[in-house]
């Protein structure tokens, strides 16, 4: 394997770590959450009727505050997060949530940025490779643009132009 071909391996491994250990901190187990925090984090991932931008966990409106009491009082009452979500998408609908499920073409959303760093990762390996000394060449030290008559006049005034020694 040669040098560049191990680096860019080497970014791409460091990409794929990064990437893997980014998606094990943002979940959150084996942490203890109090009964406002859970509520908080459903609320969080439901979008406010009234404000259509705000999550119910941000949107001052009456509505909102509504839901939110809604919310604690379902996880009061033993309902899991998951129950409480199903409710609010039978009341209101699933654009209810700010966050699509990823299921069917809702997958969309969540491929367009994979694919489009893929794309560009391979993008940028083309144009790198294009740009490396002596790729496309000839012989060593002929440029492929010229045709054969330039090179035999330019190396007849390169040998007029040395010394004799």
């Amino acid at each position: 394997m040669s040098g560049r071909a191990r680096s860019i391996a080497l970014i791409v491994g460091a990409v794929v770590v990064v990437g893997l250990a980014a998606l094990l901190a943002s979940t959150r187990t084996g942490r203890t959450e109090s009964l406002a925090d859970r509520a908080h984090e459903i609320a969080a991932g439901l979008r406010c009727p009234v404000c259509l931008n705000l999550s119910v966990a941000d949107s001052p409106s009456r509505l909102a505050e509504e839901m939110r009491t809604e919310i604690t009082t379902r996880l009061r009452a033993g309902q899991s997060p998951e129950q409480i979500r199903a409710f609010f998408i039978d009341r209101y609908g699933e654009w209810i949530l700010l966050e699509p499920p990823r299921a069917g073409l809702n997958w969309v959303p969540w491929a367009v940025p994979i694919v489009a760093l893929v794309a560009g990762i391979a993008i940028w390996m083309m144009v790198i490779r294009r740009r490396e000394p002596g790729r496309d060449q000839g012989p060593a030290g002929t440029d492929p643009d010229l045709s054969r008559d330039e090179r035999e006049r330019i190396d007849r005034e390169l040998a007029d132009l040395q010394e004799p020694g």
